[in-house]
């Protein structure tokens, strides 16, 4: 005796529309609640947070910057090191690269094409500067250096433009 196999049918009554076979579990797309279904929740959700930290971080830069430039004695160098700067010029690199930081944040904010490139390059350029900078504030140079790899990985691994794109 052969037994053909059954496909279950879908449930009546009043517990129709909940279970298993209700119409608004079987969607042919993405979940619009979940962004367009290319990338996934941490990767859209630490973009956003990436463009955040990355505004901020450029404010602090900036000031950071504006403190070295008014004050040549804020910062005490810790040792020697090879990669010594006047504090002035670490003033000045800072308020540069800050401005250019917090713009480029703004930019990955509004979603502007140019900005993830120009942030992972511009991150790779905070990590190499705050490296620089250990010997004058050694724990902020680490956490910005963390900072820096985290908008990294968060603007690389984010595919949902490239689905857009394709």
């Amino acid at each position: 005796m052969s037994e053909t196999p059954t496909t279950p049918t879908p449930p009546t009554g009043p517990d129709a529309g909940h279970g298993v076979w209700s119409d608004k579990h079987r969607s042919a797309g993405p979940d619009p609640t979940r962004g367009d279904g290319a990338g996934s929740g941490w990767a859209s959700g630490g973009t956003v947070f990436a463009g955040v930290l990355m505004m901020v971080g450029g404010i602090l830069g900036i000031l950071n910057g504006i403190a070295g430039i008014a004050k040549d004695d804020v910062y005490a160098r810790i040792g020697t090191y090879t990669y010594a700067f006047n504090l002035t010029t670490w003033g000045w690199i800072h308020l540069i690269i800050g401005v250019i930081v917090a713009v480029t944040g703004f930019g990955v904010l509004k979603g502007a094409g140019w900005a993830r490139g120009v942030g992972v390059a511009i991150a790779a350029l905070y990590i190499i500067a705050y490296f620089m900078f250990l010997p004058y504030e050694p724990i902020w140079s680490v956490i910005a250096i963390a900072i820096g790899v985290f908008v990294i990985w968060a603007l690389v691994s984010d595919g949902s433009h490239d689905a857009a794109r394709a």
